[in-house]
């Protein structure tokens, strides 16, 4: 990738900077919490499993819960100061933890309200911040931001879970809240610092329907749309597969191929550095051989590898699982990069929340039902086995977009044919710059 692609926009971009800061550090922080919340269960509250396990859902239970309706209000308001809000409540939510274990008052349940409550306002920030990134964003800019976005994310992600063990180590797993609690007053500082403003919301321009009827909209929206339909259905079930391979992947490594805990953590980050690959070749191979095309060779083509990954055994069988997960993780950070520029250009913009809401509701809904299947392979069958099955769910998954309208096409449309001029087809966009995981 030229250096023009790699630091153009963020070099131009100032308002585009600050959200690219501040949702970077947003994403380390929480791969912190995701070590550090389970780690204080266990070592300081001595939790059960049944008890981390529900720590862990509480976290994605709010998507469920009020994910469509977030959606289609946030369609009615300005973004960016719901996107203030959510940042300040988990900065001070995440402060409360160490703050109640030096005042004796930590105990699991504090910990799963506190997971519930930060787990409401990521549901917040997350679906203003999607619809919020076209705002501030020229169409022509927006491949290049999704792809910057998605590729520090992913970084974000890989130190923060290889850095929160040392964190640990060094200020102990309640001090290291702190750390957490940092980055979101650190993203509140960025969002803040944003200059253009969204245009104020006219009362009188706001539909008068029931937000009931607004929630049913963007359902009717994914479901009636065979491209909405088709991504949103292939999201819940590779997030099936993922989770339920991912779910068990420690145990599996501890207890199957022998690995010592603390490379566990190492291991594993290497195998995300994969994302960082994907975001970064994304908007190239979709501008050279067509977006719906690319979104079938990282979502098909590199899923297949996820089938080394059972294969992994100790000394250089480890390889077999880096190589696995890196190529899935490229895979799904590339498509998830064209998945956003799709929808970004695709989805009216007025219906861009409760498009993400709805798709994020069933998406993500999937995730904490691959937990549990991820878990009862693994008592049902031994290990290895529960690992080949639920990996070979993430090719299998893939297999929803090759026998859709996306496998019979170059590129994903850029405008849905209600759009298009009376008696036009849906136009395809030419191979130039941007021609994205569930």
């Amino acid at each position: 990738m030229s250096h023009e692609i790699r630091g153009s926009l963020l070099r131009r971009h100032r308002d585009f900077r600050l959200l690219w800061c501040g949702e970077t550090t947003g994403k380390f922080g929480t791969s912190v919490t995701a070590v550090a919340m389970p780690l204080i269960a266990v070592s300081t509250l001595h939790a059960s499993t049944w008890e981390v396990g529900l720590l862990s859902a509480s976290a994605w239970l709010p998507w469920l819960v009020i994910g469509l309706p977030v959606g289609a209000w946030v369609d009615r308001v300005r973004r960016r100061p719901v996107m203030l809000t959510a940042a300040a409540v988990s900065c001070l939510l995440f402060s409360v933890v160490p703050v109640a274990a030096w005042t004796g008052h930590l105990n699991v349940g504090l910990l799963v309200v506190i997971a519930l409550l930060t787990g409401t306002a990521a549901v917040f920030f997350q679906t203003a911040y999607t619809a919020y990134l076209p705002s501030i964003l020229a169409p022509e800019d927006q491949p290049e931001g999704n792809a910057k976005l998605h590729g520090s994310a992913s970084a974000a992600q890989i130190a923060g879970l290889g850095s929160a063990g040392l964190i640990g180590q060094t200020v102990g797993v309640v001090n290291a809240m702190f750390a957490n609690a940092a980055t979101f007053l650190l993203s509140l500082l960025c969002v803040a610092s944003i200059r253009k403003r969204e245009p104020r919301r006219d009362r009188t321009a706001v539909r008068s329907t029931a937000l009931l009827d607004e929630v049913g909209e963007g359902l009717r929206l994914v479901a009636r749309d065979p491209w909405l339909r088709t991504l949103t259905l292939f999201g819940a079930a590779s997030n099936l597969a993922l989770m339920g391979y991912q779910s068990i992947q420690v145990i599996f490594l501890v207890h199957t191929v022998g690995l010592a805990p603390g490379a566990v953590g190492g291991l594993i980050a290497a195998a995300g550095t994969g994302g960082i690959a994907g975001a970064s070749v994304a908007r190239r191979v979709a501008g050279r051989i067509g977006t719906a095309r690319a979104t079938l060779l990282f979502e098909l083509g590199f899923a297949i590898f996820a089938l080394l990954i059972p294969a992994a055994s100790a000394g250089a069988g480890l390889l077999l699982f880096v190589m696995g997960g890196f190529c899935v993780s490229a895979g799904v950070v590339a498509g998830n990069v064209i998945k956003a520029n799709f929808q970004q250009r695709y989805c009216p913009p007025e219906l861009l929340g409760r498009l993400t809401a709805s798709t994020a509701f069933l998406n993500y809904g999937t995730i904490p039902l691959g937990a549990l299947l991820g878990g009862w392979l693994g008592t049902v069958f031994d290990l290895r086995t529960a690992m080949w099955i639920t990996t070979a769910g993430v090719p299998l998954a893939a297999l929803i977009l090759l026998f859709s309208p996306i496998g019979r096409s170059r590129d994903l449309p850029m405008v849905p044919r209600s759009r298009s001029a009376p008696g036009q087809k849906h136009p395809r966009p030419s191979p130039s710059p941007q021609s994205p995981l569930a």
